[in-house]
C-alpha cells in the first residue's frame, strides 16, 4: 500500500509497473472514481494497465467487491425454490437463455437471468425478446421476485442500481481496447450476478470463430477465473466450455431466435441447440440441486408453460405472431458435396449488417433481420440448393450479404469428421 495520500496517478504508477494494488488503494479508486473525482482519462490508464499485468486473485476479489459494493444488493433468500442463474460469453445464434430459463424453472428452480444486448456480431437476449409485442425488460424488483415466486423464471435487464460501477467502467472498456483483458471480464460478470442474489451460477463459455475467446486455452483460463471468483462470493459457480466455430440452431437475428426458441420448447428444433440446452439445464440442475430431467420438461410441455407464463408476466403476448421481415431471399450453392463449416463470425457480421445488431450500445435494432442456415455441418448439398435465407427491409443490403454468405460457406468432397459441441467442463 502507499504512504500518503491515495492519487490516481500513484495507483496507476503502480500498477503499469507491476505493484500488488491493496483492497483499501482499489476501493479508494472505484469510489473516486464514480464521485468524478477519478477522471475518464485516469481510469482508462488504469485499465490498460490492467490489460498488460492483469490482476493478483486478492485484487481481482478486491475489485468485484468494489463494483458489487457501488449499488445494491437483491436478497432472494426468502423464495421457496432455490435460485441458479447461467451467464454465456456470447455467440452467433445463441438463443440458449429463452429456452433454458423456462427449462430450469419447470424443473423446480428459481431463475433470475439478468441480460444484456448484443453489440457487434454477436446478439442480445433482451433485444431477441423485445420482438415479441409488449414484452418488456424493464421490471421492478418487486416484479422479478414476483416473476420467480409465481412463474418461476425471469429474463429482464439490470437495474440501474446494480452494479453502477460495472455499467460505467464496461462502457470505458469499450472504447479503450481493454475489453479482452480476463480479469476485467470476469469482476464485470460475477459482480452483477452476485449483486442480482442467485445461489448458483453455471457459465457458457463460447470458444472459436464467432465467439469472444477465440482458443480453447484462453476460454479455459477465463473460465476458471470465473469459477473460482464466483466461489470467493459465496456463489457454487461451475462452467461448460461450448464450440462457437458454426452459428449455434439455424436462425441468427431477433424475432427468428425467438421462433426457433418456441420450436425447441415445442419438442422440435437443431440438434445443436436442444442438445446444448439439455447439457446447461441439467448442470444448472445440479448447481441447484434438484433432480429432474432436462428431457422430460421439453417433451411434457411444462418448459413451453414457463415460458408462456414469463412472457405474459412481463407483458408480451405469447400467442401474438412474431414481426417479419418485408424481403426474404435465399442463397443457393455454387458447389456441390459436404458442408464442412459455417463460419459463425462471417454469418452473425452479415445478420449484424442487415440491422440485426448495433455497432454502439445507443444504435436501434431491427427486429426482423437476420439469416436462416439451411446447410449445417455435415450437410451434402447440391448445385442450386438453398442453404442460406436472408430476412431483410432493405433491399440494396442483399447483394453484399448475399456474396458475404457464399464466403461463409466451406464444402469438402467427402464429411469430415464430426466435432464436438462441449469441450470441457470446469468446478
Amino acid at each position: 500500500m502507499s504512504n500518503g495520500p491515495l492519487s490516481a496517478v500513484s495507483l496507476i504508477a503502480a500498477k503499469r509497473d507491476g505493484r500488488e494494488l491493496s483492497g483499501v488503494e482499489i476501493s479508494w479508486l472505484i469510489e473516486s472514481y464514480l464521485a468524478g473525482s477519478v477522471a475518464e482519462e485516469q481510469m482508462a490508464a488504469m485499465l490498460m494497465a490492467i490489460y498488460f499485468n492483469s490482476l493478483t486473485r486478492s485484487e481481482l476479489v478486491a475489485l468485484t467487491r468494489s463494483i458489487i459494493g457501488s449499488g445494491e444488493q437483491m436478497d432472494l433468500s426468502r423464495l421457496s425454490k432455490p435460485t441458479v442463474d447461467k451467464h454465456s460469453t456470447g455467440g452467433v445464434g445463441d438463443k440458449v437463455s429463452l429456452i433454458l430459463a423456462p427449462m430450469v424453472a419447470a424443473m423446480g428452480a428459481a431463475v433470475p437471468q439478468l441480460s444484456g444486448r448484443g453489440l457487434g456480431h454477436t446478439g442480445g437476449t433482451l433485444d431477441k425478446l423485445e420482438s415479441i409485442p409488449g414484452w418488456r425488460s424493464e421490471l421492478s424488483r418487486a416484479e422479478v421476485v414476483k416473476g420467480l415466486e409465481e412463474v418461476g423464471c425471469v429474463i429482464c435487464a439490470a437495474g440501474p442500481g446494480l452494479a453502477p460501477a460495472d455499467r460505467r467502467l464496461y462502457a470505458l472498456r469499450d472504447v479503450t481496447a481493454t475489453v479482452e483483458s480476463i480479469p476485467l471480464i470476469a469482476a464485470s460478470i460475477i459482480s452483477k450476478k452476485v449483486a442480482e442474489g442467485t445461489s448458483a451460477l453455471l457459465l457458457d463459455v463460447k470458444v472459436g470463430r464467432g465467439a469472444f475467446m477465440k482458443s480453447l486455452e484462453r476460454a479455459t483460463e477465463l473460465a476458471r477465473t470465473m469459477v473460482d471468483l464466483g466461489g470467493d462470493f459465496g456463489v457454487s459457480t461451475k462452467a461448460v466450455l461450448s464450440a462457437m466455430d458454426d452459428p449455434l440452431g439455424r436462425a441468427v437475428g431477433n424475432s427468428v431466435e425467438v421462433a426457433e426458441a418456441v420450436e425447441v420448447l415445442a419438442g422440435g428444433g437443431p440438434a445443436d441447440l436442444v442438445d446444448l440446452c439439455v447439457e446447461l439445464a441439467g448442470g444448472m440442475g445440479e448447481l441447484a440441486r434438484i433432480d429432474a430431467d432436462p428431457l422430460r420438461v421439453l417433451g411434457d410441455g411444462s418448459a413451453m408453460d414457463r415460458y408462456r407464463a414469463m412472457v405474459a408476466a412481463q407483458g408480451g403476448d405469447p400467442a401474438a405472431e412474431l414481426p417479419r421481415a418485408r424481403i426474404v431471399e435465399r442463397v443457393t450453392s455454387v458447389g456441390a458435396g459436404f458442408v464442412s463449416s459455417v463460419d459463425a463470425l462471417k454469418v452473425g457480421e452479415v445478420a449484424w449488417k442487415l440491422g440485426a445488431g448495433r455497432s454502439r450500445k445507443e444504435d436501434s435494432v431491427s427486429a426482423t433481420a437476420g439469416v436462416i442456415c439451411l446447410a449445417k455441418a455435415g450437410d451434402r448439398v447440391a448445385v442450386g440448393q438453398p442453404v442460406f435465407e436472408i430476412h431483410a427491409d432493405d433491399p440494396a443490403l442483399l447483394a453484399t450479404a448475399e456474396a458475404e454468405l457464399r464466403g461463409a460457406l466451406s464444402i469438402a468432397s467427402s464429411p469430415g469428421p464430426s466435432r464436438p459441441l462441449i469441450l470441457g467442463r470446469l468446478g
